[in-house]
């Protein structure tokens, strides 16, 4: 029962600490007109959105930062979390200040920021499958068994680290939808992480939940304020990180399925396209093909985060087996 505490204060720290940085950070970003662009080929209900203040992220980092510290028990696995939330942010913070702050369209170059992704997911990689006590056997659920990935583990692992990271990315395109489905998988790997005794994780978890709780506050529909690749970028890493530690990569999928179906949707339309010269999607990520179908914006974000919540139901269901 006090480990449950342990979390449920964190979670209400972390949400407070968003709260109170929220009102401060917003009327900076207006200042330095950090305001986002509107891609022209988007729908055309999200012209209104142009200049509302980005790399809102900011807020998530130093809530979850601040909150992990603060709880006072730092190991090595709190440390790979803090930094795959920190480094990752770091990424998405230089590519949103490119574009928003120094008004370079492109930001960082697509290659520049694969590089980068791929240089810290290795490291992350590399960490594991050297101090974890699976080796580099990674758990399958389901089927409950592990395999062994040899010398193919750093590779997968990266791979994952990076497919999160970019995945998240993707989800970021409506007001709220991102923070949603996060905070949820945030707090279904928080429970696992109690449940399985990896307690810095579960903490680590719960602040997340309570940022993207907060942040939620100023990121629901109509958004005040957009997290941008800072936001996401971090969040991805954070999630795949937490997921590492406790060798549930291959879970995320299945509680994570938004993030896993809004890539599938690009990775579809782009190869549909140069097979067939039509698109499979009116629009993708698969979420503006909702809203270009007659879907309210708020519609979309409702169900995709009601699928979020059954997804995790039944992850703990599988995880009990």
């Amino acid at each position: 029962m006090e480990q449950h505490m342990q979390i449920i204060i964190s979670i209400i720290i972390s949400f407070i600490i968003t709260l109170v940085l929220g009102p401060l950070l917003i009327p900076v970003l207006k200042k330095v007109k950090a305001g986002q662009s509107i891609r022209e080929e988007g729908p055309q209900s999200h012209k209104t959105k142009a200049g509302t203040p980005t790399m809102g992220g900011v807020m998530i980092i130093a809530a979850v930062v601040i909150t992990s510290i603060s709880a006072g028990s730092i190991n090595n696995d709190l440390i790979i979390l803090l930094f795959s939330l920190i480094i990752f942010g770091i990424v998405g913070f230089i590519d949103d200040f490119i574009k928003v702050v120094l008004k370079r369209n492109l930001g960082l170059r697509a290659y520049q920021k694969l590089l980068f992704q791929i240089a810290f997911a290795v490291m992350i990689a590399v960490y594991q499958a050297n101090v974890s006590a699976f080796g580099t056997q990674i758990y399958i659920p389901i089927v409950d068994v592990y395999w062994d990935f040899g010398i193919f583990y750093i590779p997968f692992i990266a791979f994952f680290v990076v497919c999160m990271v970019n995945s998240v990315n993707l989800t970021d395109g409506l007001d709220g939808l991102a923070s949603g489905v996060t905070l949820l998988v945030a707090l279904f790997l928080s429970l696992i992480a109690l449940s399985l005794g990896y307690m810095s994780t579960a903490m680590f978890c719960g602040a997340l939940t309570g940022a993207c709780l907060g942040f939620l506050n100023f990121n629901a529909f109509p958004a005040k304020i957009f997290m941008g690749d800072t936001g996401s970028m971090a969040l991805g890493g954070a999630i795949a990180a937490a997921a590492i530690l406790m060798n549930l990569t291959l879970i995320i999928p299945i509680v994570g399925g938004i993030y896993l179906i809004e890539t599938l949707s690009v990775v579809l339309q782009v190869l549909f396209y140069k097979k067939t010269g039509r698109r499979l999607f009116k629009m993708s990520p698969l979420h503006h093909h909702f809203e270009l179908s007659g879907w309210k914006e708020t519609r979309v974000v409702g169900v995709f985060w009601g699928a979020t919540l059954v997804l995790c139901i039944i992850g703990r269901i599988i995880l009990m087996r």
